[in-house]
């Protein structure tokens, strides 16, 4: 079935068992919210360590940044490689096949963000 089909027919689509009444509400199960979108457009350029990304992320709490990495590595956004030969423990965070072809969308996302801040708000240089 094509997609064209789809969108005539307007079919219920479930992901993670709930429902959702159009394929924008699906996308948003798995990359709305504050944080999701945010991760991953860090991870656009290449793997990162947990670290890596709470200096990038200065906003995100340690607990915040922990369970979206779960739920987006739960929903194959996101790989998480654990390196265990040589002390210490190493965790490397990247995108997966499935979430790069999310990258054009993130990408225009974050220019329209900064659309959005030059009518509707403020740069901050500090």
């Amino acid at each position: 079935m094509d997609k064209n089909e789809i969108y005539k027919k307007r079919p219920m689509i479930k992901l993670h068992e709930k429902l959702f009444p159009c394929p924008t509400s699906a996308a948003m199960e798995l990359i709305g919210g504050k944080w999701k979108s945010v991760i991953l457009i860090h991870l656009i350029g290449g793997k990162k360590r947990y670290n890596e990304l709470r200096k990038e992320i200065p906003t995100i709490t340690e607990r915040t940044l922990s369970l979206q990495l779960k739920q987006l590595e739960k929903d194959d956004l996101i790989s998480r490689k654990v390196f265990t030969k040589t002390p210490p423990l190493k965790v490397e965070y990247s995108l997966t096949d499935f979430s790069k072809s999310l990258v054009p969308v993130l990408q225009v996302i974050s220019e329209w963000g900064l659309f959005a801040a030059e009518e509707k708000g403020e740069f901050i240089f500090e």
